[in-house]
């Protein structure tokens, strides 16, 4: 299966993070492997 998520990074502490829709929480169960690929589209203007 192949999804298309287009999300801004977070900030949690010092770490960025991606957070996955719970809506795709059923096809995600636990140690499901998964490749991200990420492609800026736009980053913060300083």
């Amino acid at each position: 299966m192949q999804y298309v998520i287009t999300k801004r990074v977070a900030k949690h502490g010092r770490q960025a993070v991606i957070v996955i829709p719970k809506d795709l929480q059923s096809y995600l169960p636990p140690h499901t492997l998964l490749k991200i690929t990420m492609d800026v589209m736009e980053s913060p203007k300083p």
